[in-house]
């Protein structure tokens, strides 16, 4: 007996890539050239050098690209480092409502799985597409209250939206693609203990862990190996065992083809916690307007939703992944720094003391109407008083990069640049650009890839080769 999950895995399934909308393939050329910035960037990163070196010591062998090193890998392997560095600094894309980066899990997934497999440019967009679409409905079919208590949506949803895609660039068969996710689904995971503290690596590695997860599924279910057909919504199946009281099942396949994930995707502009977009959009508007420093704030009011209060209100971050999710740091970056610069929230830029000196002067507070609008926009009223007197206010309901608020391809294309410079020259990068561009018409990803493995900046120590240190005999 069918289920809402069995209709809208064979929809997706049977999407034809020759009839999909243009539209539609254009927003999956733009989510991949964003994402693979947030990728390259990520890999530079101390995580994302661990993970690379990691996977190139293993030395195996296959056709995928490893963001930021010349030698290809094994495409579980590269889903798995390649999702990790994009998920690696708050940069990746947000289904809004769903509380997903879908990005850097599909796009990770099926990039190696095109590659492995031969598959066209196109047929790599629509199992981007398909990909995002699992993501955003799981995510909505999950709820909000599984997320409040501390698991990570995209680690739960992601290895099953990337057995989708990646099975679909792999030309599964029907049953093989339902066994590769009911496999997938046993692998769904990740917990939300990287927001207190020291948050350490973790969190970037739970996008990495879901896109290998789903490639491996599909690798065992080609194979022969065997999942449970309703491990999504079925008895025991992941939203009743992982979901809360919230859960929607009817979100699967509500309305299916009427519009698509790919369409709303809420792009990063800031590099930090998606709570925390609509306080930075309100204070970079405040800052231009009206030429504030750190000497001229005397306070800051955050006024937010409860859940940006209780999770992101750390006053002293000690490490990047902290900084990226406190509020009173993102504010002082704000107001002292560039609110878009990844940069900021590097280690080494953690204790810049106007930065500090305006997160000092900053308070949080929840106010009920942005709160009632949880989880569907993440709001914030900021007011700011001066040292002159003045009392400064803007309200953000949809900040810059959300759907209501989107950035261009333009501007995707700026942020994608500012990302990879430190990584690729600026020819390589250009290149790079209009290899995605051209995706739709690509007989296969070589073009592609070939862009990603060439033309890079001096890498990390032990990633050109991999070479890392060998274990003690």
């Amino acid at each position: 007996m069918a289920t809402a999950s069995t209709r809208l895995i064979d929809y997706l399934a049977g999407l034809d890539e020759r009839a999909i909308a243009p539209r539609l393939l254009d927003h999956a050329s733009m989510a991949v050239l964003d994402n693979v910035g947030c990728g390259l960037y990520g890999s530079r990163q101390p995580w994302g050098r661990i993970v690379s070196e990691f996977v190139l010591a293993e030395r195996g062998q296959g056709r995928a690209t490893l963001y930021g090193a010349a030698r290809a890998v094994p495409p579980a392997r590269a889903a798995f480092a390649n999702g990790t560095a994009t998920h690696g600094f708050e940069l990746d894309d947000i289904v809004q409502g769903a509380l997903t980066h879908p990005g850097a899990v599909v796009v990770s997934s099926v990039l190696a799985a095109a590659e492995q497999c031969g598959a066209s440019g196109r047929r790599l967009l629509v199992g981007v597409i398909a990909g995002y679409e699992m993501m955003g409905r799981l995510g909505l079919a999950l709820g909000a209250e599984h997320n409040t208590t501390g698991y990570h949506t995209t680690g739960v949803a992601g290895p099953i939206a990337s057995a989708l895609a990646a099975g679909i660039v792999m030309n599964l068969d029907i049953a093989q693609l339902h066994a590769a996710i009911g496999i997938a689904c046993s692998t769904a995971s990740g917990i939300k203990a990287f927001t207190q503290g020291t948050g350490g690596m973790v969190k970037r590695m739970h996008a990495g862990h879901a896109a290998e997860a789903g490639v491996v599924a599909c690798e065992l279910a080609r194979r022969g190996f065997t999942g449970p057909m309703e491990g999504i919504d079925g008895r025991y199946g992941l939203l009743e065992v992982i979901g809360g009281s919230d859960t929607c099942p009817d979100a699967l396949d509500r309305d299916l083809g009427k519009s698509f994930v790919i369409t709303q995707i809420w792009v990063k502009a800031y590099p930090c916690c998606g709570l925390i977009h609509s306080t930075a959009h309100a204070l970079e508007a405040l800052k231009a307007e009206h030429r504030l420093s750190p000497a001229r704030v005397e306070l800051i009011r955050i006024c937010t939703g409860s859940r940006a209060v209780d999770q992101n209100g750390d006053p002293d971050p000690r490490e990047p992944m902290a900084a990226q999710y406190s509020l009173p740091y993102s504010a002082g970056v704000a107001i002292a720094r560039d609110a878009r610069d990844p940069e900021a929230y590097a280690q080494e830029n953690l204790f810049d003391p106007e930065v500090r000196r305006v997160a000092g002067r900053t308070k949080l507070e929840v106010d009920d109407a942005m709160n009632r609008l949880f989880p569907a926009h993440f709001a914030a009223r900021v007011v700011v008083r001066t040292t002159d007197g003045r009392t400064l206010e803007r309200t953000v309901i949809d900040p810059k990069g959300t759907p209501a608020d989107p950035l261009s391809f333009e501007e995707v294309a700026a942020k994608f640049e500012r990302l990879a410079a430190p990584v690729k020259d600026p020819r390589q990068i250009e290149r790079i650009q209009d290899a995605a561009r051209e995706l739709q018409s690509a007989p296969t990803v070589e073009l592609f890839s070939r862009s990603l493995r060439e033309g890079n900046r001096a890498p990390a120590a032990g990633a050109a080769e991999g070479q890392t240190e060998e274990c003690a005999s």
